[in-house]
């Protein structure tokens, strides 16, 4: 059909031309590009509505003669010298849409013509054009889905940098995957890193974390296959469930709990943690888990369980120690420690055999940080989550001459440890608030460090092992002004335990010891618990066990 020349694809909900429909209304979501994205998935969400999981909902699919023109925010140069330019009519575009096609429509069909019942929705150049138009028409779309939205356009960023967030009652979901752009050699290379700015320049701008679901698909590259496959998550995300179905939940907010999430449901479960749950939100805290079989040997009373980020969209497998020993009255000590998949074995066991009597230590509580892969050193991964962002040339040039990974996500991994990890944790097990440490290596050194210099408070005792204060250029001790002043004035106390190995790389100890020189004179009763080993012997790798010792002790 036709809306004043705009040609439109729809499809109506199950019930619409039932005797029950025609006294019903409907919510819409209108989908760029001719609907492509739910007609590619039409199916699954007639199986999704008709189990009670999804709302019926009306989906306008709205075609453009010209996307390069139509989705564009302002005019740009083209990617090749044999394309177009880009012509930047968005606004045109979306002033039509809510001033002529949505009308239309409401007209036409038994709609909910208010904004929080209605959605706009796009992949690619059409997720951008649909954030365009919850910026710019707030009052018409309340509910926009962002599925791989070209963040990377020219002057988007900084158009986001240097203006208000969102309108803080707009519902967002927004997705992207881990491999879209990565073989590009232009401006579209930075696909992921600009989606990821764009999540944190809205956060940190005050939008409410409860209006944004965010999704980093594993493996996803740019196409319709990954955007297609996200478009049911985003619709269950902003229409939520049924009717019927959501009278039991709390909220208007759609989350899959349940039974069956506690013993093995999809790891996939994207599940909002939050702090100050009441008891009967209990089992949501538990949800985001799923546990895990493992083969062979198993150190003894430990466990795998699964968690997807809310905030950074990532799933990690997180690796639990729990003592034997009954928990003190204001419960267990824990040690957070990251690259589990390299260290928590070794950890675990030797708080299981160090903890015995009479003259034990006194058995922390061991949460590892790890990742879903086989191997002890998980890169790609890391890389993104325990550093600041960092240009290439603000880095030395690697031994093999690679590339550097996708760097940056430090501020964003800290913010899933405070606000969504020691949540579960604490839900599940009884924990000391003011007994918690945190330990890393390398650029775990590192990310603990910045722990320490960005916000002391998260924990009492940080363990730095070998770590990597060259990154960006020394950049780290920038950050311990602010930090030498809150020590000094007494607003902060903590403890931090340096150790290195004496075989390592030229400058890594050389950088630890002078850290541990300038700390020194704040060491002191009340304010700085510091000590230094450096264990000759020992190098970059092999320096870890016996750091594991000392750690113990230290804590």
């Amino acid at each position: 059909m036709e809306a004043n020349g705009r040609r439109l694809t729809v499809l109506l909900p199950p019930s619409y031309e039932t005797d029950a429909g025609r006294e019903r209304r409907y919510p819409v979501a209108y989908v760029q590009d001719g609907g492509d994205l739910f007609q590619l998935v039409a199916n699954q969400l007639q199986h999704l509505t008709r189990q009670g999981k999804l709302q019926e909902v009306l989906y306008v699919g709205v075609h453009t003669p010209n996307r390069n023109d139509e989705y564009t925010p302002w005019p740009a140069s083209p990617l090749l010298s044999t394309y177009p330019a880009f012509g930047g009519g968005a606004r045109a575009y979306l002033d039509e849409l809510a001033d002529s096609v949505k009308p239309f429509v409401d007209g036409q069909f038994r709609t909910k013509p208010k904004r929080e019942h209605t959605a706009l929705i796009g992949g690619s150049f059409g997720g951008l054009v649909s954030l365009l138009g919850g910026l710019w028409r707030p009052n018409t779309f309340g509910l926009l889905g962002l599925l791989s939205a070209s963040f990377w356009y020219e002057g988007v960023i900084p158009h986001l940098r240097n203006n208000d967030a969102p309108r803080d009652d707009l519902r967002i979901y927004m997705s992207v995957g881990d491999a879209e752009g990565i073989y590009k050699a232009n401006i579209q290379r930075h696909m992921v890193e600009a989606t990821l700015e764009a999540r944190r320049l809205w956060q940190e701008k005050g939008f409410p974390d409860d209006r944004l679901r965010f999704r980093l698909e594993e493996g996803g590259t740019h196409d319709a296959l990954c955007m297609a496959g996200n478009l049911p998550r985003a619709l269950q995300w902003l229409f939520g469930p049924a009717e019927e179905a959501a009278g039991a939940m709390e909220s208007s907010e759609f989350e899959q709990i349940g039974e069956k999430s506690l013993i093995g449901a999809c790891a996939n479960t994207e599940t909002r943690l939050s702090t100050g749950q009441s008891a009967a939100g209990a089992i949501a805290t538990l949800a985001p888990f799923v546990s895990r079989q493992a083969g062979g040997y198993v150190v003894p009373r430990t466990e795998q369980r699964e968690i997807q980020s809310h905030r950074n969209g990532r799933k990690y497998r997180i690796f639990i120690s729990v003592p034997s020993a009954d928990p003190p009255p204001e419960g267990y000590p824990v040690l957070y420690t990251l690259d589990a998949n390299a260290s928590f074995a070794s950890i675990a066991e030797a708080v299981r055999l160090q903890m015995r009597g009479p003259q034990g230590i006194s058995p922390p509580l061991v949460v590892g940080i790890g990742y879903d892969a086989e191997g002890p050193i998980v890169s790609e991964d890391r890389f993104l989550d325990y550093t600041d962002p960092a240009e290439p040339s603000e880095l030395p040039t690697r031994p093999d001459g690679s590339d550097w990974p996708l760097t940056g996500g430090a501020a964003v991994f800290s913010e899933f440890i405070e606000e969504e990890l020691k949540p579960a944790i604490e839900a599940l097990y009884p924990v000391d608030r003011t007994r918690q440490t945190l330990f890393g290596h390398s650029l775990g050194g590192y990310f603990v460090l910045r722990t320490l210099a960005v916000k002391p408070n998260s924990f009492q005792t940080y363990i730095a092992g070998s770590p990597s204060i060259w990154w960006k250029n020394h950049s780290l001790l920038e950050r311990l002004p602010e930090l030498e002043r809150r020590l000094l004035s007494g607003e902060v106390a903590a403890a931090l335990l340096i150790g290195v190995g004496g075989r390592e790389k030229a400058g890594m100890a050389e950088d630890a010891e002078r850290l541990y020189q300038r700390l020194l004179p704040l060491a002191g009763e009340g304010r700085l618990r510091l000590s230094f080993r450096k264990f000759e012997e020992e190098g970059h790798v092999s320096v870890i066990h016996p750091l594991i010792s000392e750690m113990l002790r230290f804590i």
